[in-house]
């Protein structure tokens, strides 16, 4: 009797202990690592902060009692016509025209988000496309593919840039206006120079898979090349193309900063971060403050896409600790 109920006992503890293990889903583990890294998540919420500031830009610039960002102002030079600094009217100081500099850094957020976000989408696309086809096909095809993704990658992106230019700032531009020097080129350049990284990627992620045991099933089941890619393979790179796309994003912010620093990018009057840095060079000296905030800006802009990015490889890495 006794070890009746014993047993009785052992096998109901052993009940309320599975009904107390609750199944979660993958989404739910990947927001709970992401969750518990704490730089990450401050990360994200700045990354959030600066988009909407960057769309509501005009009202925010209302509300704070700016000029906007192309209103030129002599009246806040002083007497030698120098740029002053920050002041109750203008909180980050004037430019050399009298520009408010708040306004300018944050209207050259929207610049260096649309930018980025439009190349590293359209790399994306290219490399996943790319990427899945020389992988999943191999032979002459992944050959074929994987040199023309190293020809991309040893071709001299600044000077193409510049050349792009320069030979698209007269007249009507380049294929009949197609092409034209501001952020046409700089979307089409930098989008130029992303691709290969993902593409090989993705190829390396694609040999891995259409060897794994699913992939055989589904051929032995009659399914076409076009069903496994896509209902099979697209799937599993759901993960890395996430955390790749947050790694290329910080990069290409960058470059837009580059190639506006070098005055391929952004034309004026359009603020740019790395066209400000440019324009604050011969006088940094006298006007500290027109490199010093946007270059923060696009420091702790570039570092929060690189954390954010680290936070997602771990949260997505189904070996992690946490």
């Amino acid at each position: 009797m006794t070890g009746t109920i014993s047993d009785l006992v052992s096998e109901a503890a052993s009940d309320t202990e599975v009904a107390g293990i609750e199944a979660r889903t993958p989404l739910e583990l990947f927001w709970r690592r992401l969750r518990d890294d704490r730089v990450s998540m401050a990360a994200l919420v700045f990354i959030v902060l600066l988009v909407l500031l960057a769309i509501a830009a005009p009202l925010v610039v209302k509300l704070v009692g700016a000029r906007p960002p192309n209103q030129q102002g002599t009246q806040y030079l002083d007497a030698f016509g120098t740029p002053t600094g920050p002041t109750s009217k203008n909180i980050f100081g004037v430019d050399e025209l009298g520009r408010d500099v708040f306004s300018r850094v944050l209207y050259g957020a929207r610049v260096s988000l649309e930018v980025a976000v439009v190349a590293t989408g359209i790399a994306v696309v290219i490399g996943v496309v790319v990427g899945m086809i020389a992988g999943f096909f191999r032979g002459w095809v992944d050959t074929a593919l994987s040199r023309i993704m190293d020809v991309v990658l040893a071709f001299p992106i600044l000077l193409l840039a510049i050349g792009l230019a320069s030979a698209c700032s007269l007249g009507r531009g380049c294929l009949g206006g197609l092409i034209k020097p501001g952020l046409p080129v700089l979307i089409l350049v930098i989008a130029l120079a992303s691709w290969p990284y993902i593409g090989r990627i993705i190829r390396g992620q694609v040999l891995s898979l259409r060897e794994k045991e699913f992939i055989e099933a589904s051929r032995s089941l009659g399914a076409s090349n076009t069903r496994i890619i896509f209902r099979e393979v697209l799937p599993n790179l759901v993960a890395p193309i996430i955390v790749y796309t947050t790694l290329v994003l910080p990069t290409n912010v960058l470059f837009e900063a580059a190639l506006s620093f070098l005055g391929v990018g952004v034309q004026p009057p359009t603020s740019s971060w790395g066209q400000m840095i440019a324009s604050a060079v011969p006088i940094f000296d006298s006007a500290w403050w027109y490199m010093v905030f946007p270059g923060v800006a696009l420091v702790l802009t570039v570092l929060a896409f690189n954390l954010v990015g680290d936070g997602l490889q771990d949260a997505l890495n189904p070996r992690s600790d946490r």
